[in-house]
C-alpha cells in the first residue's frame, strides 16, 4: 500500500509561504501542522524530510507519530512532557498573564493555589510565595525563547 497525502488536509484554510502551503491534518487537540511543497497533490505520495542533527531522534519520533496519524493507526501519547510538567507550564503561563496584567505575586498565588491555602502561612516566608515568583520568572524565560526546549527530549550528553 502506497502512502498518500491524507484526504482531510484543508487547503482552503492553509497559508501560503515561500516554502509551500502550511495547513493542518486532523482537528482539535489532535491536529498536526503540515507543510505541503508546491508539487504535492492529494493523490501523490508524501515524504518527510528529517534533518539528522542533535534533535534527529525527536524528529524521527514526530515523523513516526505523523505517519501513524496519516494511516489511521493509534498514535501513542507524546512522551516529551509528563502530566506534572504540563501542569507547571500551565501555571507558568497563568502567572505571567497575571503579572503582565499588573497582579501582585500574592494575587497570582491566590489564583493558582487557592486563597485558603495561601493564607495558611505568613506570606513573606511562604513556600508558595517562592514558588509563585519562580513560576513568573520561568514563565518569562519560556516566552523569551525557552519554549524551544519543550520540543526536545532530555538526553544524556
Amino acid at each position: 500500500m502506497q502512502s498518500v497525502a491524507p484526504p482531510d488536509l484543508n487547503r482552503e484554510t492553509g497559508r501560503n509561504s515561500a516554502d509551500g502551503l502550511s495547513t493542518f491534518h486532523g482537528h482539535g487537540a489532535s491536529a498536526v501542522r503540515v507543510l505541503l511543497t508546491d508539487d504535492v497533490a492529494p493523490d501523490h505520495p508524501v515524504a518527510a524530510l528529517v534533518p539528522l542533527g542533535a534533535d534527529g531522534l525527536d524528529r524521527i519520533e514526530a515523523a513516526t507519530r505523523l505517519w501513524r496519524a496519516f494511516n489511521n493507526r493509534p498514535v501513542p501519547p507524546d512522551s516529551r512532557l509528563t502530566a506534572q510538567q504540563r501542569r507547571r507550564l500551565r501555571h507558568m503561563l497563568q502567572a505571567v498573564d497575571g503579572r503582565m496584567d499588573g497582579a501582585s505575586y500574592r494575587e497570582i498565588a491566590d489564583t493558582i493555589y487557592g486563597t485558603s491555602r495561601v493564607a495558611e502561612d505568613p506570606w513573606k516566608t511562604s513556600a508558595l510565595r517562592d514558588s509563585t515568583i519562580d513560576l513568573v520568572k520561568d514563565g518569562f524565560a519560556l516566552i523569551a525563547g525557552g519554549y524551544r526546549k519543550l520540543l526536545r527530549h532530555r538526553r544524556r550528553s
